[in-house]
């Protein structure tokens, strides 16, 4: 069984301490949808399943990149789609989203999703990789 919306949307809200829900709602279309541009394969179908449906299809729905962007390039993507967003408060959307995602993972997903990903991309989901 996956999480509800609100229950999904009230963990970001904790974890990133918005005090708006709409401001957290559109940091996690943001960044889900940008995220779902640079999965491929079973896995991206697996991390959407954990998601309640209103999040799912943002993974799913969207048609992958040729390649994915960077760490750094998500998060100036982030910047982009967010209004007086900085580097640094794109970062902190991104690990609310990610990390709350992450949370819910089972298994090795989160490790299986990385591989997919460049170099950067396990800080974000708030699961930094051993040196």
């Amino acid at each position: 069984m996956t999480i509800s919306s609100e229950d999904f949307l009230a963990r970001v809200v904790e974890r990133g301490e918005y005090g708006d829900r709409a401001e957290a709602e559109h940091a996690t279309r943001v960044v889900l949808g940008l995220l779902g541009e640079h999965l491929v394969g079973g896995e991206r179908g697996e991390l959407a399943e954990i998601l309640p449906a209103t999040y799912a299809t943002l993974l799913r729905d969207t048609a992958p990149t040729c390649a994915p962007l960077t760490a750094e390039r998500f998060v100036e993507a982030v910047v982009g789609w967010i209004d007086g967003a900085t580097p640094a408060t794109a970062k902190w959307d991104i690990g609310a989203v990610l990390s709350t995602t992450a949370d819910l993972a089972p298994g090795d997903l989160v490790d299986r999703v990385l591989d997919q990903l460049p170099d950067g991309y396990d800080l974000l989901f708030g699961h930094p990789l051993p040196a």
